[in-house]
């Protein structure tokens, strides 16, 4: 089976969010299918174009931080969308088969041009981006992606666009594909009012220092209500715990610290005490296998990919030209 991982954009480093959202999926499905893991570049500048140096300046960023969480590149094949031309032509073919109203019905699109208060100024590329999300993953056949929940109506999205140009051309060629959610479906930010992102600036980063780390947890929303360490508390809507759901190994020892938090007795300080000390031992080895890449390795890594992405990408957008009958030599 081929599972595409439509990419995450080089904006920024790769963060928690990231992590549960895909990341361990695809670090549990890496060896035993065919998956491809894209550097969005292009969709990065939908709304980076007039800075494109932050764009392509992370690019190796973004694959060092795929490296140092285990993403093995003997098992996984990384590409750059940019350099892989078959993506915008199937991005314009597919453009045809979706309407602005429904583009615009997209949640997901909705909810980041409203995140990103774009109004009356949202660039049509923007509007646009989940139509080449669709090209992303059938450029290489996917048949799976390992999605957050929020990016459940991309995938919707493709598939509609799939159904339609196989109706239309009287074709099999392209593919439906399935998302796979991670059991963390949406990791929510350190304030506590949205999910996790880079762009909102309530995400903790993978490459984060230790300091870093240990302020952000502390400035994590609690219960509000939880003003001395005897009152109970509430456990929903508690960023901590939500994150210690998330990522502590013991289930059951979470569950015990909800228990007494509810009771009263424990202490915000203890919990994000706790919390810290989770997050640190996870996120140290990580920073560190960051450090162990060098940027010729990291070259080496996304030309070998992009080039095997290249052949795939090849074969399907002649079968595409041949079936829409663009095809005159």
């Amino acid at each position: 089976m081929v599972v595409a991982l439509t990419g995450d954009r080089p904006t920024g480093p790769l963060h928690l969010g990231h992590y549960v959202g895909s990341l361990m999926n695809r670090l549990v499905m890496q060896g035993d299918f065919e998956q491809y893991i894209m550097i969005a570049d292009i969709q990065a500048l939908t709304d980076n174009f007039e800075h494109p140096q932050k764009v392509t300046e992370n690019v190796l960023e973004l694959i060092r931080d795929y490296l140092a969480v285990g993403l093995d590149p003997s098992k996984n094949t990384f590409f750059i969308q940019s350099q892989i031309p078959e993506i915008a032509e199937l991005t314009v073919y597919y453009l045809n088969l979706v309407t602005v109203a429904r583009l615009e019905r997209n949640p997901t699109i909705k909810t980041e041009i409203q995140q990103k208060g774009m109004g009356e100024s949202l660039p049509a590329g923007f509007l646009c981006y989940p139509v080449s999300q669709a090209a992303d993953i059938t450029v290489v056949q996917a048949e799976a992606v390992p999605v957050g929940e929020d990016q459940l109506p991309m995938i919707e999205q493709t598939n509609e666009i799939v159904r339609r140009f196989n109706r239309i051309y009287n074709t099999d060629c392209l593919k439906e594909c399935r998302p796979i959610l991670s059991q963390t479906t949406r990791l929510v930010g350190i304030d506590g009012k949205s999910k996790a992102g880079k762009s909102l600036g309530n995400a903790i980063s993978l490459s984060d220092s230790p300091e870093e780390i240990k302020r952000k947890v502390f400035s994590m929303f609690t219960d509000p209500d939880h003003l001395k360490v005897s009152d109970s508390g509430k456990v929903e809507g508690n960023v901590v715990f939500a994150y210690l759901d998330a990522f502590h190994a013991s289930k059951d020892e979470v569950a015990e610290l909800k228990t007494h938090y509810q009771k009263g007795g424990l202490g915000d300080t203890t919990i994000k005490d706790i919390l810290n000390t989770t997050l640190q031992n996870l996120l140290d080895p990580i920073r560190g296998r960051r450090a162990e890449f060098k940027k010729s390795d990291l070259l080496d890594i996304l030309r070998t990919g992009t080039n095997k992405t290249k052949e795939k990408a090849s074969g399907l957008i002649e079968k595409v030209r041949g079936v829409i009958g663009l095809k005159y030599y």
